[in-house]
This record gives C-alpha cells, sequence and structure tokens, in this order.
C-alpha cells in the first residue's frame, strides 16, 4: 500500500470533521506565565500555586486538510496570571472546545489507558501521596508491556488475558488487556517483512509500535477526562471555576500536546510500515512535555485535596460523579484514575524508549536521538519530582505560619521563595539563675531550622511562641562542650547566635534528648543548605 493510500485510511478528509471536542484546543498558542515573584502572599499561597495556568498550545500540523481561516481557528483565552494568584481577583474564563480536524486509524481499537496496566494503577495512586514522583520510575509497573513475552500474549483481541507471571511482579500482577500487535497489522502481513526480519528486529518493531498504541490508549482516557467529565454542564454547575480549575488544571492541554504527538507517532507508520525511529518524534515534543506535565504533576497534590474535600462537603458533586462515572463511555472508570493518567504516562514513556534502546544496534543511526530522549524525559520526571516537593513545601510553610506567635519579639516574613524546612524538634535549653547562689534548671524549648533562618520558640500545644530567630547559616554557630568536665549532660553541645532578632550576640547551652538527637542537629546547622 502507497503512503498516501495509508494515510487516507488514518485521517479523515477535511469537510468530514467528527465533533467530539476531544481534541480540539485552539491550534493557536497560549501564553500563560507563572509567577515568578519571589515572595508569595500568605493569604493566598496555597491557591496561587495550585491555580497557576500551564504551558501553551503549539500550532497543529495541517494533515490532509486545507488551512483554516482564522473565524475557524480562534485563540483560546489563557488565563490571567493575577487572577489565579491575587486574593478576589476574577476567576479563570472557560476554554473553548474546538471539533478535532482527523480520525485516527487506531484511536479505537485499543482500551481505555487504565486497561494497560491495572495494579500498576492502584500501586500509583496508594503511592502518590507518599512517595516521590521519580520511586514510581521502576521496571516492576511495566514488565507486563516491555518483555517481548507480554507482546505475544497479546497477539488477538480474541484471547482472554493471560495470566500474571512471578516474573511481572511479586506480589501485585500486572494483567495485560489483549492489543494489537504491529505484526498483526494488515499492511505488515502483506509486506512480507515478517519472513526476513530477524526474532529481535521484530521485537523492536513491537517495542515501537507499542508507544503508538499505547499513545493511542492514553489519547482514549484522555478523551474521556476531557469531554466527560471536564466538559460537564452539570458538573461545572455544581463547582465554582476556581474548584473547576483545579480539580481539571491544564488537561485539556495535555491532551492536545498528546494528540500533536500521537498524529506524529501515526504518520511515522504511515510513512514506512517498517517503523525506523521514535526517539526523534519524543525528543520533538519533549519541550512541550515539559511545559505541561510540570505543572499537572505539582497540581495534583491540591486536586487530591479538593477532591477529597468535595466527596466530604457537596453531596449534589457526589452524587453527579457516581452519575458519571457509571456511564459506559468510563467504562465505570473512577474520575480520580483519569485525573492521574498524565502522572503516568510521562514515566511510562521512559520506559517504553529504555526498552526500545535495548533491542537498538550500537551502530544504529536512531541510537543518538534515542538517548537523548530518554534524558529529556528523565529530566521532565526529575522537574516533576521536584515541582511535587516545593509545593509540600510551601504547603508546610503556610501551616507552620498559622503556629508562630511572634508576640513582642520582631516578626519575619515566613512564606518566601525558595525557602523550606530543614529540621525541627524540642530540646532543653539550660538555665542559670542570677542569684547569690543560682540554681541550674532546664527549660522546653523548640526549634525550627529552615535552609535560611533558624526560630526558637516555646511550645504550647499547638502553637509556637517565638523567643528568638537569627539568619542561618551566617549568625548561627554551633561548639561541642567538654560535658564531664563542666557537669552537664552528655548530649549537651553550645548554639551561638552572632546575631539575633535582637541585634545582639547570644549563647545558650542545649540539651539533646537523645545521642542521635545531638548527632542530626549538630548536623544540620554545622551545614550550609
Amino acid at each position: 500500500m502507497k503512503t498516501g493510500e495509508q494515510l487516507s485510511l488514518w485521517f479523515s478528509p477535511p469537510g468530514k470533521k467528527k465533533d467530539t471536542g476531544v481534541l480540539g484546543e485552539s491550534s493557536d498558542s497560549l501564553n500563560c506565565t507563572e509567577d515568578s515573584s519571589p515572595c508569595i502572599d500568605i493569604s493566598s499561597a496555597l491557591k496561587s500555586v495550585a491555580l497557576k495556568m500551564l504551558g501553551d498550545v503549539e500550532e497543529r500540523p495541517k494533515l490532509c486538510s486545507t488551512p483554516r481561516s482564522e473565524e475557524e481557528n480562534p485563540t483560546l483565552s489563557p488565563f490571567d496570571d493575577q487572577a489565579t494568584g491575587v486574593e478576589g481577583a476574577a476567576e479563570p474564563p472557560e476554554e473553548e472546545v474546538l471539533p478535532v480536524s482527523y480520525q485516527s486509524k487506531y484511536i479505537h481499537v485499543f482500551p481505555l489507558y487504565q486497561d494497560y496496566c491495572l495494579q500498576a494503577l492502584k500501586d500509583d495512586l496508594n503511592r502518590l501521596n507518599k512517595s516521590f514522583v521519580s520511586e514510581l520510575i521502576t521496571p516492576l509497573y511495566l514488565k507486563g508491556l516491555q518483555s517481548p513475552h507480554s507482546h505475544r500474549s497479546c497477539s488477538s483481541p480474541k484471547q482472554s488475558p493471560p495470566k500474571a507471571t512471578p516474573s511481572s511482579s511479586p506480589t501485585h500482577p500486572i494483567r495485560v488487556t489483549p492489543c494489537t500487535l504491529w505484526q498483526d497489522l494488515d499492511e505488515v502481513k502483506a509486506s512480507g517483512l515478517l519472513t526476513s526480519l530477524t526474532r529481535k528486529q521484530i521485537r523492536l518493531q513491537e517495542c515501537m509500535f507499542e508507544m503508538i498504541s499505547s499513545e493511542a490508549s492514553y489519547l482514549k482516557s484522555l478523551e474521556v477526562a476531557v469531554n466527560h467529565f471536564c466538559a460537564s454542564k452539570a458538573l461545572k454547575q455544581a463547582l465554582s471555576q476556581r474548584e473547576h480549575h483545579i480539580l481539571f488544571s491544564n488537561i485539556r492541554h495535555v491532551t492536545a500536546a498528546s494528540e500533536k504527538f500521537f498524529m506524529d507517532l501515526e504518520i511515522r507508520l504511515g510513512e514506512q510500515v517498517l517503523i525506523s525511529q521514535v526517539g526523534d518524534i519524543v525528543l520533538k515534543h519533549c519541550p512541550k512535555f515539559h511545559a505541561l506535565y510540570v505543572p499537572y504533576v505539582t497540581n495534583m497534590m491540591y486536586q487530591e485535596t479538593l477532591h477529597n474535600q468535595l466527596l466530604q462537603q457537596n453531596r449534589h458533586y457526589v452524587h453527579l460523579l457516581k452519575k458519571l462515572e457509571n456511564d459506559p463511555v468510563c467504562q465505570r472508570r473512577s474520575l480520580k484514575s483519569f485525573l492521574v493518567l498524565p502522572f503516568q504516562r510521562i514515566t511510562r514513556i521512559k520506559l517504553l524508549l529504555e526498552s526500545i534502546l535495548k533491542l537498538t544496534e550500537a551502530d544504529a543511526d536512531s541510537l543518538s536521538n534515542l538517548e537523548k530522549a530518554i534524558q529529556a524525559i528523565h529530566e521532565i520526571v526529575i522537574d516533576c519530582d521536584n515541582g511535587v516537593q516545593q509545593m509540600k513545601q510551601l504547603e508546610e510553610l503556610v501551616c507552620l505560619k498559622t503556629q508562630l506567635d511572634f508576640g513582642k519579639v520582631k516578626s519575619v516574613p515566613l512564606v518566601v521563595s525558595r525557602r523550606f524546612l530543614v529540621h525541627q524538634g524540642p530540646m532543653r535549653q539550660k538555665i542559670v539563675e542570677s542569684t547569690p547562689n543560682p540554681k541550674v534548671s532546664f527549660s522546653s524549648i523548640y526549634l525550627h531550622l529552615f535552609n535560611d533562618l533558624l526560630i526558637i520558640s516555646l511550645k504550647k500545644d499547638q502553637r509556637f511562641k517565638v523567643v528568638d530567630h537569627a539568619e542561618f547559616p551566617t549568625h548561627v554557630h554551633i561548639e561541642n562542650l567538654k560535658t564531664e568536665v563542666l557537669g552537664l549532660p552528655p548530649d549537651s553541645f553550645l548554639l551561638r547566635l552572632s546575631r539575633s532578632q535582637t541585634g545582639l550576640p547570644t549563647a545558650m547551652i542545649l540539651v539533646a534528648h537523645t545521642k542521635s538527637d545531638k548527632e542530626t542537629w549538630m548536623k544540620v546547622l554545622s551545614r550550609k543548605h
């Protein structure tokens, strides 16, 4: 079959647009920048970081269609940065959904992305609030997909799912849904390639086709997230615009990026049934993935919190959500399982690329792009990890700010850019009374050590009354003491503040509760963060 004839099967003519509202983000760009202010408004810090608009949408390539006029292809209005970062500002406007301009050959062939590895989804959801994103990048979660045996096991849609083997997972077997293989494509059978390729070459083709087929499945699930849940008028009416935006984040833009990525992958297959490479395509789309996936994953902790709050406090939301989840279009999958998909997909792409790399010859022309793509995806995942940690640190600062009472002590703004809590805990301070017969006693204090600040306070219930603070590490110094000679408890050390909040130097003898506690405090107080 000629290339043009193949493409005619994969993309519908421009006059036959399917009005699904799925992948029709604007073809013009959305320029939405993040707030780069060094200080964060305490009263709206969490809302601000949870509501940043994420990324832009590139112009969609015109495939088998004529350029549309400006009226037919309007530009979406971006969210106003100020509207999402300032208390009481205008709510973000709703986005317009445009019809798709093509119809894929494969998008409806594959199951929802959740069916690729059900147990992996469950494990990821359980670990999401406890682990770093990077900890989920392990071959264990994709063995059922990336091994050649699993490809063989899903050779026909009529077969039942293969039974899990011990190698799939030691405790949680992954159920792989039957799917179409590269070697089962009519074009491949007609070409006669299967008789001339080695087993390793066929496995390489299967792995590269897996990138295409899994993206089709992923895109199919994103369709449901966008069209069935996000676009639900009833659900929009049950939520404020702010809540709706936090809940669905930039999933429309993620869907648009997936559409373009999948189109390029499918075009590559249409050009030649023997797939040359996919690493160059992944590498091409990595800048867009970085701009969209990092903010999406970063926002997921707020997305999760809001979702749980709505389940507890909004009965109408619960009723509508149950109705939507029971609809056949989402195959009774929960909204949560759809919202976590971008988080899952970016980690899976790296695993698929690594599988392709193992089967690629060392002298292959595609090797360089493949290695660069793996590194680029790895950097995205690391940045997702860092983004999640920064949001957790910010949330921790906002929470702690409500617990600190500076009283008569000179106050400092706690929630500032790039500040994070390093260590905290109770200590005892040696007190010597200024009397003719001085008495020695010990009082309980509490230390909060940040990367740039040390706060000393008295803890009462869940409140902390600040008694002193100093810039760290510039004005914070520690010294070991000869405790036996001085008659001090063995876990004592000297804390010096060369300049405290009073502007004067001060010193105090602190006693840790255990030896290991002392070692920890000596370590964190003596290093630069």
